[in-house]
């Protein structure tokens, strides 16, 4: 399997771009982003784009890929909703665009988040603006479409954060870990196991469209 991973500087990304390139069901693995993950290994190739809404230069570079693993997000604090929009709805909809053009019949799986409101409707910004592109995904006619709506994620695998309040979060319940995810595995996942999950449902299918933790763990298992 081919992979495209978008997000790979983040926690999530990371985690997922782990998983990847340690998985034999994953044969190569490009890396759109704005700027370097870091990373050398034999399964990787990076795309740096400076304008991360226009694919037209790249859509050769596209071709040839089996899923993609969207992991690009941010949070929503101190945002304007227009700002947000663009971020949350209008980048990973010309992504989905370019992607779906170059390779029809490919698996988008898009880390979305628990509270998304799938109605688009409610009080809460961010989940209306996610609920939004969890739907346009899901009827834009991949092969197949899964949405990820994890809850609190535990970083494994020496995967940080690059907000530093949440690695001080992240460090305070690592010792809690193992015995929270036996009293609330509704609640909790890892990084680890979102992105074996990702690459489980881009391989096998899932269960149902949208997945939340407790979903994730059990896909992952």
């Amino acid at each position: 399997m081919r992979v495209v991973l978008f997000g790979a500087t983040g926690m999530l990304g990371s985690g997922t771009l782990i998983e990847c390139l340690h998985s034999p069901e994953v044969e190569a693995v490009l890396v759109v982003g704005r700027r370097s993950c870091g990373v050398e290994h034999q399964k990787l190739r990076e795309l740096i784009m400076e304008d991360m809404f226009d694919y037209s230069s790249v859509r050769d570079q596209l071709i040839g890929h089996d899923a993609c693993f969207f992991c690009l997000g941010i949070s929503s604090a101190r945002m304007s909703e227009d700002a947000y929009h663009r971020i949350t709805y209008e980048l990973p909809l010309k992504a989905a665009q370019a992607l779906l053009a170059a390779n029809p019949g490919m698996t988008f799986c898009h880390v979305s988040g628990t509270g998304a409101y799938s109605s688009e409707q409610g009080p809460m910004m961010w989940a209306r603006v996610k609920g939004m592109i969890e739907n346009k995904l899901i009827e834009m006619g991949f092969g197949s479409t899964w949405i990820f709506r994890p809850g609190f994620i535990q970083p494994v695998k020496g995967v940080r954060s690059r907000t530093p309040m949440y690695n001080v979060v992240y460090a305070l319940v690592k010792p809690l870990y193992l015995v929270l995810s036996r009293l609330t595995r509704r609640s909790i996942t890892t990084t680890e196991m979102l992105g074996r999950a990702m690459i489980r449902a881009a391989r096998d299918g899932a269960p149902k469209t949208i997945l939340h933790n407790s979903d994730i763990n059990r896909l992952a298992e």
